[in-house]
């Protein structure tokens, strides 16, 4: 089993959960979130794509509303595997949350 790396004070709403969701996955080692920032465009649900390979892992790009972030996965997954494995944790994840999680206590 993983582990989440908690380093911001800031993640995107639902993200860390879903994070946690994956960690638990046989094969991914590592999940840490990175930076975050502001977008144009707007995703009205939580969006997660793996981006690029890094060394060990991929890159993930997470959106949710006007709000990007970036997450690192060290993995032994390909990039198909783990788009899959995302798609599949989306699918299961509620619509809509009822509390928010945008910071951490």
């Amino acid at each position: 089993m993983g582990r989440v790396v908690i380093t911001h004070s800031t993640y995107i709403e639902g993200l860390i959960p879903l994070l946690q969701q994956l960690a638990g996955l046989p094969g991914i080692a590592t999940v840490t979130p990175a930076v975050i920032s502001r977008v144009r465009g707007r995703s009205p649900q939580l969006r997660l794509r793996v981006s690029t390979a890094i060394t060990g892992g991929h890159k993930l790009v997470a959106r949710r509303g006007s709000s990007v972030q970036e997450v690192f996965v060290v993995t032994d997954m390909s990039k198909e595997q783990l788009q899959q494995a995302l798609d599949h944790l989306l699918d299961q994840a509620p619509s809509s949350s009822s509390a928010p999680e945008g910071r951490r206590s």
